[in-house]
């Protein structure tokens, strides 16, 4: 299936009434009870993720009956959520606050996440920051667009740039096992920046608009990628996991690596080639 622009307008219009409902009124206004931590200290959920989530699936569950909605809340209570992208029609992904650890400590770079995916394949993604309210999506095959609040929008590029010691990269390097933190970190000064936002969907939004060269991703739930790949390579980028499979929907494991052309991608691979181990 393919997302046409009227379905497209309808599922933003439904994200950006959930930020201003559920997402802004809270943010810088959390009380400490209503953040809580799901696996770790440091991987948290708040009453603003819950809530814009429970938002989200209302609507789109009223407007798309037929669809599948896989939220990343909903998926931490049942994980069986995640088996029914392959073979969804339409499956929506949502990730309702995206970096909430920047959320729950003050920080501007939050977003959310929403993603389409048919028979496994993302047909249509969205970026959307809620503090600026504007967003950047994509629909396959058609380009990846910055759109402001206003309508008016510009097509996106990635980087041209060639050369490693002049690219900007994201990883975190909290997400790898602590003996290949060491060695990844090692390879840092081979470029000229090397940071982590805290937050997949202002990463992909610096790279699909051409401020970052490339992305080191050492863990793939659906709601922090699937939208974020499709806008990349609408703008031009070039991705795959290190063992060279491409990215979809429904792959949960493995290491990825964007960036802005294919032969960057290929030197990089051999950078990195120590991550695939």
């Amino acid at each position: 299936m393919t997302i046409d622009s009227a379905t497209a307008s309808e599922l933003i219009d439904i994200v950006r009434r959930a930020a201003k409902a559920e997402i802004l009124p809270r943010f810088r206004n959390l009380d400490p009870e209503t953040i809580q931590t799901k696996t770790s200290q440091e991987d948290l959920v708040t009453v603003a993720d819950q809530r814009a989530e429970a938002f989200i699936q209302r609507e789109v569950a009223e407007r798309f009956p037929e669809a599948t909605i896989v939220g990343e809340e909903a998926t931490s209570e049942d994980a069986s959520l995640l088996e029914r992208i392959a073979e969804a029609e339409m499956a929506v992904i949502i990730d309702p606050i995206d970096g909430t650890w920047n959320f729950a400590r003050n920080l501007t770079q939050f977003g959310v996440i929403l993603a389409v995916a048919s028979r496994g394949e993302t047909v249509f993604g969205l970026l959307y920051d809620p503090v600026m309210d504007d967003w950047i999506m994509a629909h396959r095959g058609q380009g990846a667009f910055y759109v402001r609040p206003d309508g008016t929008q510009r097509q996106l590029q990635v980087s041209a740039r060639e050369h490693l010691a002049d690219m900007t990269g994201f990883t975190s390097l909290r997400l790898f096992p602590k003996e290949l933190q060491y060695r990844l970190a090692t390879t840092f000064p081979d470029f000229s920046r090397m940071m982590s936002i805290g937050c997949a969907c202002h990463e992909y939004r610096t790279l699909a608009s051409g401020f970052g060269e490339f992305s080191l991703i050492g863990a793939l739930m659906p709601w922090d990628h699937a939208a974020g790949v499709l806008v990349h390579q609408e703008a031009g980028g070039y991705s795959a996991l290190l063992d060279g499979r491409p990215y979809a929907p429904t792959v949960h494991q493995g290491r990825l690596l964007l960036a802005n052309s294919r032969e960057t991608w290929e030197r990089l691979r051999e950078r990195f080639a120590f991550m695939a181990e």
